[in-house]
């Protein structure tokens, strides 16, 4: 199995559970008399074998992660810590540049003038570099999980 299928069987099993999750909290209590649509403890040994599973596919991806090396001086797993970081800094410059970007309309010239305190246009520049090192990252790392035999 290639790391990319893993991937993909892991993100299969995370949805069902969450499913299951569903499934038994509307099965768990009935009115007295009735039958529940779907027997809850069957939900639940069903959710506990994919936990299983999931438990050992997450493990193999893990120790696959850390033994592949991304390029020269780092592992995959290096790779994929330094994209999400890329990533989770891109969305707080985001978000940043568009709160300093609301304008509050004045409509004499007794009202507070209100200024951004931060330079708008280089934190976009920011976000724009930060994206393209994302996307960069990403497509090799993708690329890489369709080559590497699941450990």
């Amino acid at each position: 199995m290639k790391l990319a299928e893993a991937l993909i069987a892991r993100a299969d099993l995370q949805k069902r559970n969450e499913q299951l999750k569903r499934r038994i909290s509307l099965n768990l209590k009935i009115q007295e008399g009735e039958k529940p649509a779907e027997d809850p403890n069957v939900m639940l040994a069903e959710l506990d074998s994919n936990m299983k599973e999931l438990t050992k596919l997450i493990q193999r991806i893990n120790k696959t992660n850390c033994s592949v090396q991304f390029d020269d001086t780092r592992t995959l797993a290096d790779a994929l810590v330094e994209r999400d970081q890329k990533w989770d800094k891109r969305l707080i410059l985001a978000k940043i540049a568009e709160e300093a970007s609301i304008r509050n309309d004045r409509y004499s010239r007794t009202e507070i003038k209100i200024m951004s305190t931060i330079d708008v246009a280089a934190i976009q520049k920011q976000v724009d570099q930060l994206s393209r090192e994302f996307r960069e990252i990403d497509t090799k790392i993708q690329g890489l999980n369709w080559s590497i035999d699941l450990l």
